[in-house]
């Protein structure tokens, strides 16, 4: 199964060390949105989209990207992100325009993941930041987990 992730991951890298993960068990290929054609994405059974949350919603490359995807049908794809603030609810909610989008194109989302990401974004930096040390042993070891149930489950498919 060929696998391809998709990572917007800016300010301290926080997406690309979950993404890190999944491409080493996935044996996925990593790359930015600029670096993709979306007629590319033809090549690959499955291909992750991820990136930090700002303002609840996916990196604005990745939303771009999303936008300019031709139809599929049933094209396995899953959803990841770091931010702020974990909680099934905020995470349904941070990657519900993707998630969206990705869906009206054809995409199947078979599982998404998120864990906290260090954040010294808008006032956070004055005070030193949150998340310190995000994503941690734990967060990593939680990724390669989720990706090799997907590895596991998607070759079922």
């Amino acid at each position: 199964m060929r696998s391809l992730l998709i990572v917007a991951s800016y300010h301290h890298g926080n997406t690309e060390k979950i993404a890190s993960v999944f491409a080493r068990v996935l044996e996925a290929q990593t790359r930015t949105p600029n670096q993709i054609h979306p007629e590319e994405l033809q090549e690959y059974d499955l291909i992750g989209f991820g990136s930090g949350i700002y303002d609840a919603k996916h990196h604005t490359d990745i939303l771009d990207l999303a936008d300019r995807l031709p139809q599929v049908t049933n094209k396995l794809a899953f959803i990841f992100s770091t931010s702020s603030h974990i909680g099934d609810d905020q995470v349904a909610k941070d990657h519900s325009t993707l998630r969206e989008k990705l869906k009206s194109k054809g995409y199947v989302i078979v599982d998404e993941f998120s864990c906290k990401g260090f954040n010294t974004n808008s006032f956070l930096g004055h005070f030193g930041g949150m998340n310190k040390g995000r994503p941690n042993a734990d967060d990593l070891m939680h990724a390669e987990a989720f990706a090799t149930n997907l590895k596991q489950t998607t070759h079922a498919t």
